[in-house]
C-alpha cells in the first residue's frame, strides 16, 4: 500500500520534468519570465527546462522576416498624387527587448513602416522619386532603423517597389519625355551642324593656299556620278575662267556698249 503512492508520485513527478523539456531550433531563442520577472539571458538553441507555471516562455525567431507595406497615398512636394507600396526586411538581434518594449513588434514595425513612408516620400518631388529611389530606399532604411533599435529590431533592407501615377499624370510625363528628346535632337543637329561649318572652313583655307585641290575634287566628283553608270555629263566650269572672260569683255568695252535700237523706235 505504501509503494503505490510513491509510484505514482515519481510518475507525477517524471511527467512533470518530461513536460518541462523544450526544444528550441537553431533560430529560435526563448524568452523566459520565471514569477513575472524577466530572466537576464535568453536561452537557446537547444534543449531547455521551462518549469510550468513558474516559468512563461515567449519563443521568438531570429530569421530575417519581411513586411509588406500596403499602398499608401502620397502627395509629394510638388503636389502630385501617387500610391506607393514597398516591402521591409528585419530581424530580431535582441529577443528580451522585441517582447518587453513592444506588445507586438510585427505590427509596431508595420505601422511605423507606413507612417515612415508617407512623410519620407511626401517630402520629396516626383522626379526625385521616380529616379533617386535608391537613395530613398536608404533614407527609410535609416530611419526605420533608427526608431526600431530600441525594440532590439533590427532594418536591414527597405525597398519602394511600386509607384502608381494617375493616366493624367502619366500623359504629362510622356509629353515632357518626347519634348525632352526633341530638345536633345535639336542639340545635336546643331552640334553636327556647327562641326561640320568648321571643317568646311578649314577645307576652304586648304583649297585656298593650294588651288590645285579644287580641280582634284572636280576629278572625284565626277567619278562618283559615273561610278554608277550614269548618262548625265557635266562639264566643271571654273569661276576664275568666268571671272577671266568678264574682265577681257570690260577690258576692250564689250559690256559697257549700248545696245542697238530695234527698229522703228
Amino acid at each position: 500500500m505504501i509503494g503505490i503512492p510513491f509510484l505514482l508520485i515519481a510518475l507525477i513527478i517524471a511527467f512533470y520534468l518530461i513536460s518541462s523539456i523544450k526544444i528550441l531550433a537553431e533560430y529560435e531563442r526563448g524568452v523566459i519570465f520565471r514569477l513575472g520577472r524577466l530572466l537576464p539571458k535568453a536561452k537557446g538553441p537547444g534543449v531547455i527546462l521551462v518549469f510550468a507555471p513558474i516559468d512563461r516562455i515567449v519563443r521568438v525567431s531570429l530569421r530575417i522576416d519581411t513586411i509588406e507595406v500596403p499602398p499608401q497615398d502620397v502627395v509629394t512636394r510638388d503636389n502630385v498624387s501617387v500610391k506607393v507600396n514597398a516591402v521591409i526586411y528585419f530581424r530580431v538581434i535582441e529577443p528580451r527587448l522585441a517582447v518587453v518594449q513592444v506588445s507586438n513588434f510585427l505590427y509596431a514595425t508595420s505601422q511605423l513602416a507606413q507612417t515612415t513612408l508617407r512623410s519620407v516620400l511626401g517630402e520629396v518631388e516626383l522626379d526625385e522619386l521616380l529616379s533617386k529611389r535608391e537613395d530613398l530606399n536608404i533614407r527609410l532604411q535609416f530611419l526605420l532603423d533608427q526608431h526600431t533599435s530600441p525594440w532590439g529590431i533590427k532594418v536591414t533592407l527597405v525597398e519602394v517597389k511600386q509607384v502608381d501615377l494617375a493616366e493624367q499624370m502619366i500623359r504629362a510625363l510622356a509629353r515632357q519625355a518626347e519634348a525632352e528628346r526633341e530638345r536633345r535632337a535639336k542639340i545635336i543637329h546643331a552640334e553636327g551642324e556647327y562641326t561640320a561649318a568648321e571643317k568646311l572652313a578649314m577645307a576652304a583655307e586648304i583649297i585656298q593656299r593650294q588651288p590645285a585641290a579644287i580641280q582634284l575634287r572636280y576629278l572625284q566628283t565626277l567619278l562618283d556620278i559615273g561610278a554608277e553608270k550614269n548618262t548625265t555629263i557635266v562639264f566643271p566650269l571654273p569661276i576664275d575662267i568666268m571671272r577671266s572672260f568678264g574682265a577681257a569683255l570690260d577690258r576692250f568695252g564689250y559690256a559697257d556698249r549700248p545696245r542697238e535700237q530695234e527698229p522703228g523706235k
